[in-house]
């Protein structure tokens, strides 16, 4: 039955991708004119897919769609934008050596009279929508001259820009400092006020709480409830999220920090991109045996770099890179790899190869660490490898049908799970993690920070890299924080604020190394 105040009606909608997965499982949501409307659920639970179906990313496997009670039949993003919906995703869908004229406009130009191309009218039109957003920018310099935060905006005034009246948004504040996220919130609050319809998808319970009018909370591709956002609390939402009660921070203990086990000393890294640009400016960091250190800073200030350095991807031009005194700078990625487990931030890149089994996916790296998976011959003992997956499997709760089925078959969270298993169970002396819950639902998140913290316990040296600085606070021991590649801060989690990491992030306040 439709509610008086629907706008948009999704009924009954599926979504099957083969062979037989089944991503939405007949998921019937309405949607208020001129309201936030918030999406939250597991990885993997349908909320993205059902905001791709809407916007004519993913046809429907059935099911219907009303705009005002009319039936529509989006089969791509151009009919959706015809209808006034527009959609920013989490990866930016922007053009980094065009200038903000030219991406907002692209696909969507102005002509005149005799069909040429009418730059001056679509820099006016941009130019008075920037004006009334308060955006203040040089339409003629290019994207990627500017920061993350920026380039969002850019993605947001693309849409408007196109007319729409309704605007999804993909975990807008997955890479924004504390103060870019207000921002971002004022803008939509000034989008609501006009009238616009704003969906938001995101895995941050508290900002789902500060912004919404209404939630939606989706398992398994199932639509679970939609409320008013009225006396909702944390704990209501992350228990519809997985079915359970949830811890929100990890029980740490504070411990005596042992001997030093990575060393950086100097380490300079130039851009071969730009001249005269610094990747890495004279960083020294030393991390501790039992202890981990969390790096905060908006994304492109020089944490990928730094992660890189430490692993072997990239050598520095200047500075030593030490592990329990070694020198190592110059040393291949598989010898560190005797002391270094790393968990790279995108688990389906560089942390797995999708297409083969978990088992295959478990032990990779131990088959030539760990001596116990290999005969006397140094061949591979399939029997062992057998019985050391179906471990690591039973061990941290993956959830499969059997170790023989591809990873790409589990969610998210299932991956990063088998991931992890296999990085800590090297046992090295040195963790390395860049993200290592990017995109994971808070039941996943939960979990994997209590093994973060069973590392640390038993004496390995974290460095943690990380834009949500809820797992930097719950999970470090020090903080640091990097712009334009330096090291501009170091605090205690317990001396300082998310608004001051904040502002070093942004570079509005800062100290030195």
């Amino acid at each position: 039955m439709q509610a008086e105040n629907s706008f948009i009606r999704m009924e009954s909608i599926v979504k099957i991708f083969p062979p037989s997965n089944v991503a939405l499982d007949n998921v019937s949501v309405e949607i208020e004119e001129g309201k936030v409307h918030s999406f939250i659920g597991e990885n993997g639970a349908g909320k993205s897919t059902l905001m791709k179906v809407l916007f004519g990313l993913e046809p429907a496997t059935s099911g219907q769609i009303y705009i005002h009670g009319e039936k529509v039949n989006f089969h791509s993003p151009n009919d959706a934008v015809a209808k006034g919906i527009g959609m920013v995703h989490q990866e930016f869908m922007l053009i980094p050596s065009y200038t903000i004229l030219e991406n907002v406009i692209l696909g969507y130009e102005d002509t005149n009279k005799i069909g040429l191309l009418d730059l001056n009218r679509s820099r006016k039109k941009l130019q008075a929508l920037c004006d009334q957003m308060g955006f203040d920018v040089n339409l003629d310099e290019k994207v990627e001259n500017y920061s993350v935060a920026i380039q969002q905006k850019v993605e947001i005034i693309k849409q408007l820009y196109r007319e729409v009246n309704v605007l999804i948004l993909d975990e807008p504040t997955a890479v924004l400092a504390p103060q870019e996220a207000d921002e971002l919130f004022k803008m939509v609050e000034s989008l609501k006020a006009e009238g616009k319809t704003i969906l938001f998808i995101s895995h941050k319970l508290d900002e789902i709480l500060q912004i919404s009018d209404t939630v939606t909370v989706m398992r398994q591709g199932e639509h679970v409830w939609t409320k008013p956002n009225v006396g909702l609390t944390k704990t209501d939402l992350a228990e519809a999220m997985v079915g359970r009660s949830v811890l929100f921070t990890v029980e740490k203990t504070k411990i005596e920090h042992g001997e030093p086990v990575l060393e950086l000393k100097n380490i300079s890294l130039k851009s071969d991109k730009v001249a005269g640009r610094m990747l890495l400016d004279d960083v020294n960091l030393t991390v501790h045996e039992k202890e981990i250190v969390g790096v905060a800073g908006v994304e492109g200030n020089g944490q990928y770099e730094l992660v890189q350095v430490v692993i072997g991807n990239q050598f520095p031009d200047e500075g030593t890179v030490s592990v329990l005194g070694s020198d190592i700078s110059k040393d291949t990625i598989r010898s560190r790899r005797e002391s270094i487990s790393y968990i790279s931030q995108d688990r389906k890149l560089a942390g797995s190869s999708q297409d083969d089994s978990i088992q295959d996916n478990a032990f990779m790296s131990h088959h030539y660490l760990n001596d116990s998976l290999v005969t006397k011959n140094k061949i591979l003992d399939k029997g062992k490898i057998a019985s050391f997956a179906d471990e690591l499997i039973k061990k941290y709760n993956v959830v499969c049908e059997s170790r023989k089925a591809p990873i790409k078959s589990l969610s998210g969270g299932n991956q990063q799970k088998v991931i992890v298993g296999r990085e800590f169970g090297l046992e090295h002396p040195l963790l390395v993690l860049d993200q290592p819950v990017r995109g994971l639902d808070v039941g996943s998140i939960e979990y994997i920070h209590s093994r973060i913290i069973e590392q640390r316990d038993a004496g390995a040296a974290v460095l943690l890299v990380s834009a949500d600085l809820d797992e930097l606070f719950s999970l470090s021991d020090r903080i640091i924080v990097m712009y334009k590649g330096k090291i501009v801060a170091e605090r205690i989690p317990e001396d300082t604020t998310r608004n001051e990491i904040g502002g070093y992030m942004l570079g509005s306040i800062g100290d030195s190394q």
